[in-house]
């Protein structure tokens, strides 16, 4: 078949002829014609325009834009070819020139639907909300039944926090559209603000079904189980996107932030340094590179990272902003952390994260105006309804009514914001007691009164661990302040690598020694780098306490320091946090204390069967009353010369991530002793769980020694190697946010 264009046709007669090819599939003949056209006519716009439609439709959207721009240098130009060529723009970027091509396409025809609809996006990118709204209220007006616009519109009330009108236009959306997996997937994401991980999995499960390609709906899947903390099921969801997008950008961000909180680093790294390569201009990439980086101690290349963010577009700024805060935080530089936050809160003043953090680093006094403001956020005429975002706030008001003596009012927060926590995921009490006393069942004495076979190097390890809050960041502080002592922070090294055995306890019968020997060897080959040239590294990770046993088993010389303080002020200072790891037991008073109850008991069977040169308690209120006997005492057990620069640790500049971050600069005071005391009434539930009469006399706490067992001999101290800075536990950030999915994916046709 002869397809090329007769001489003797028309213009008209070709540009038809190429519209009916181009809707026929037949791209290269449409091509064809529309060249034969700009040869008789050079800057024909419709030819131009509709080889712009055809680019954009093979991906080349540079020379789509090309196209489109040229096709409206011309006088006449119809108006929906300066709404393509805005909507061309915005995909690539360009929301200035974007918004000047939309703004010209409805001031020619202020009916054009779909050139309301395409402005209303661009000025939503550009974080014009109101302006958005307005436009997109129009184009539902125009057309009730337009669908996409339903949706768009639904994504600029969200933006805005008006979650609930949100969800109304994504429902509606999909009433008149159930096949519309963008509506679909936006629903997902907007449950998941609602606090509703399990309905928010189903709504993006469902878009996948109705559009195995769409991405945004991968992404909403994995944010759901990112902050429901299983990151492997994140990752499940993320390489099924990245199988068919290698290159997706959000993808790539999302896979770096799972990989960051298993502690993967290095991987975490090259897929954030991915996601900037393929779109440097991607403000999510480059907070999330910036949160890598600062995972690996690499402060100022982060904060690099996080200023380009924070020159971005949409909800990447604020979030850059809050995580500079952080780091400052962090780093011990609390005057520039305070600097950060209060620059979020001018220009976010509805940043409920920047008000979290601030609000840490901040002792109220009664009438401040942040406690008006913080509370207007929660009460007032226009409240923030991200679940998420109203936790935070009852923490960060519980804790300021707290600091001005007001239990009452603490309290009302402080068990609004838990319970608002405690119901995003499921926790079986019962259960998790039964598994404390099976660890103890699965670790008799008789195993460990079995000649251990040496494991090089062991030596190495300190572990601090106890209950959350409890007093283990002071003791690593203490430590780490020696000069021959690398603090590494909260690893899940240990957890990671027991997991990979099998169900623990139930894996306890079947460790045989080679078993137990390659995991010491690989918790050691992780920590050495972490050392650098010293001769001990300490892991603080809490809940190690669950492995003191096993950690004895595989790495016979590393010490293990169990760090206990008052029950009531260790349980009240868990309930007033609200922590970045997953600490499930500590946001209900009775499950609380119920947990508590358990952890004693199995510490109770760990004292009893660990060797006394291994396995060393110490006191918080100790510490407390005898820094210096304390400090020399832990310094002792750990194998190291005294040293006096223990005694002055919170001046030791290293970088903390722990909800103790702040407190463990300060030197050492009596006022966190017996905090619990004025709000007596309020933790009625938790003192019943833990069997403390509150009106009994005071009694002195019993002093704990570890019972008099045979010492193994002290091994030679490690050779030391080159210095390199240690990794750390990721940083309490905002929460991870997912993309919203566009109504519109292309261009209207002319």
């Amino acid at each position: 078949m002869n397809t090329q264009p007769q001489t003797t046709m028309t213009v008209e007669q070709a540009l038809g002829q190429a519209h009916a090819h181009w809707n026929a599939g037949q791209a290269d003949q449409a091509e064809r014609l529309c060249q034969h056209v700009l040869a008789l006519w050079p800057g024909q716009s419709d030819a131009l325009h509709l080889m712009g439609l055809m680019a954009h439709a093979y991906g080349n959207l540079d020379l789509a834009i090309d196209h489109l721009r040229r096709a409206c240098q011309a006088p006449r130009v119809p108006a929906v070819y300066l709404s393509n060529l805005g909507e061309m723009c915005r995909q690539r970027g360009l929301l200035a020139e974007a918004e000047v091509a939309a703004r010209r396409a409805v001031t020619m025809d202020n009916t054009l639907v779909a050139g309301w609809n395409n402005l209303g996006i661009i000025l939503q990118e550009a974080g014009k909300l109101e302006d958005s709204l307005s436009c997109l209220e129009r184009v539902v007006a125009l057309q009730p039944n337009y669908a996409e616009a339903h949706n768009n519109l639904g994504n600029t009330l969200k933006r805005m926090g008006r979650l609930d009108q949100a969800r109304q236009r994504y429902e509606y959306a999909l009433n008149l559209a159930p096949a519309y997996a963008e509506a679909q997937s936006n629903l997902a994401n907007l449950l998941n603000d609602l606090g509703r991980p399990d309905d928010a999995l189903a709504a993006a499960r469902k878009a996948i079904d109705l559009n195995p390609r769409l991405s945004d709906a991968y992404i909403n899947a994995a944010a759901v189980e990112l902050g429901r903390n299983r990151n492997e099921d994140a990752l499940r969801w993320i390489d099924a996107l990245l199988s068919y997008a290698p290159l997706h950008a959000g993808a790539l961000t999302v896979r770096a932030t799972a990989l960051r909180h298993l502690e993967r680093l290095e991987e975490a790294l090259a897929d954030a340094r991915r996601a900037v390569a393929a779109q440097a201009d991607n403000g999510e990439a480059q907070n999330v590179l910036g949160e890598v980086l600062q995972a690996l101690g690499q402060h100022e290349e982060a904060l690099v990272a996080f200023d380009k963010a924070a020159k971005s577009l949409g909800f990447a700024p604020e979030k850059a902003l809050i995580n500079r805060g952080v780091l400052f935080m962090e780093r011990g530089d609390k005057a520039q952390a305070k600097a950060a936050f209060e620059q979020v809160v001018a220009q976010f003043p509805r940043s409920a994260s920047a008000w979290f953090n601030m609000s840490d680093l901040h002792r109220f006094q009664a009438g401040e105006p942040a406690i008006t403001k913080m509370e207007a956020l929660l009460f007032g005429p226009d409240p923030v309804q991200s679940q998420t975002d109203r936790t935070a706030l009852n923490f960060a008001l519980g804790k300021a009514w707290m600091d001005i003596g007001d239990g009452e009012r603490a309290f009302a927060y402080l068990n609004e914001g838990n319970r608002q926590k405690r119901a995003t995921f499921t926790y079986d009490a019962a259960a998790t007691s039964r598994w404390l006393t099976d660890i103890a069942t699965a670790f008799p004495a008789a195993t460990f009164d079995k000649p251990k076979s040496p494991v090089a190097g062991s030596e190495l390890a300190v572990f601090v661990l106890g209950m959350p809050r409890s007093g283990t960041t002071l003791v690593e502080q203490i430590l780490a302040s020696h000069p021959q002592v690398a603090a590494a922070g909260e690893l899940s090294a240990l957890n990671n690598l027991v997991n990979q055995l099998g169900p623990y306890p139930q894996i306890a019968p079947h460790l045989t020694p080679e078993i137990l020997g390659g995991l010491g060897q690989r918790y050691l080959d992780f920590v050495r780098p972490l050392a650098g040239h010293r001769r001990r590294v300490v892991d603080k990770m809490p809940s190690n306490f669950l492995f003191s046993g096993l950690i004895n088993l595989a790495m016979p010389d590393a010490r293990i320091i169990h760090v206990r303080r008052d029950p009531v002020d260790t349980c009240l200072s868990c309930y007033t946090k609200l922590f970045t790891r997953e600490q499930l037991f500590t946001y209900d008073l009775a499950e609380l204390g119920q947990f508590y109850r358990g952890y004693e008991r199995l510490m109770d069977h760990w004292r009893a069967v660990l060797p006394a040169d291994r396995f060393m308690e110490v006191r918080y209120e100790d510490v407390v009353d005898d820094l210096e006997g304390q400090a020399r005492r832990l310094v002792d057990f750990v194998g190291l010369d005294w040293d006096s620069a223990c005694l002055d640790f919170h001046k030791t500049q290293r970088t903390i991530r722990t909800a103790s971050l702040n407190q463990v600069r300060q030197p050492i005071f009596r006022s966190s002793l017996g905090r619990w005391k004025p709000f007596a009434a309020q933790l009625a539930p938790l003192l019943s769980a833990l069997g403390v009469d509150p009106n009994a006399p005071e009694a002195a706490a019993p002093q704990v020694a570890s019972p008099a067992k045979k010492a193994a001999p002290k091994k030679a101290a490690a050779p030391k190697a080159k210095a390199e800075a240690p990794a750390a536990e990721p940083a309490p950030v905002a929460e991870e946010a997912a993309k919203p999915a566009r109504g519109r994916r292309k261009p209207a046709a002319s």
